[in-house]
Order: structure tokens, then C-alpha cells, then sequence
């Protein structure tokens, strides 16, 4: 009729030990990889030119070399490749003098 409940130990099982241990070396692993990569995670961010409707042409007086996002002489911090500083793109956005 009623059954004897059982009685856990106290101390962990094998397999919590394993799980737990798996965790922790998966989170140092995830931690030394965005501590060491920041350079390869901020090249995959950038934007390839055609996404952004980048052409090597200005649009009035928006030019890459007065926008934000340039870095001279001839790159962008938000798209990838090299950027002609007489571009424009769809995500101009003016540098305050």
C-alpha cells in the first residue's frame, strides 16, 4: 500500500559532478573566447557593402569622409572592405564639426 520513500544522500551523484564540471569548462571556454577575440568579433560585425547600399560616389554633400563611421584613409567602422572616401552609404551619418 504505501510505499517507503527513498532517501537521497547528501553528497552529489557522478553525474551532477560530470554536468557541473562540463558547465564550468564550457563557461571559461565562452569567456576566453570573447576576452581573446575581440578583433575577429568586430570584423564579423561589419556590414558588407552591398547591404548598406554602398557606392564609391557621394550623394550631395554626404561623403564618407565627413560621416561618423570613417576611419581614414580608407575605411569604415561599420562596413567591411576598403571605402573610397568619396562614398556613400545608407547608414551616413554626419560628424558634428
Amino acid at each position: 500500500m504505501d510505499q517507503p520513500r527513498e532517501i537521497r544522500s547528501a553528497e552529489p551523484s557522478r553525474r551532477s559532478v560530470l554536468r557541473n564540471l562540463a558547465l564550468t569548462a564550457g563557461g571559461a571556454a565562452v569567456l576566453a573566447a570573447t576576452a581573446g577575440g575581440t578583433r575577429q568579433a568586430e570584423a564579423q560585425t561589419k556590414m558588407a557593402p552591398q547591404s548598406v547600399g554602398y557606392q564609391s560616389t557621394p550623394k550631395g554633400a554626404e561623403r564618407c569622409d565627413n560621416c561618423l563611421q570613417f576611419t581614414a584613409p580608407a575605411s569604415c567602422k561599420v562596413v567591411s572592405g576598403a571605402i573610397a572616401p568619396a562614398g556613400w552609404c545608407k547608414i551616413y551619418a554626419k560628424r558634428s564639426a
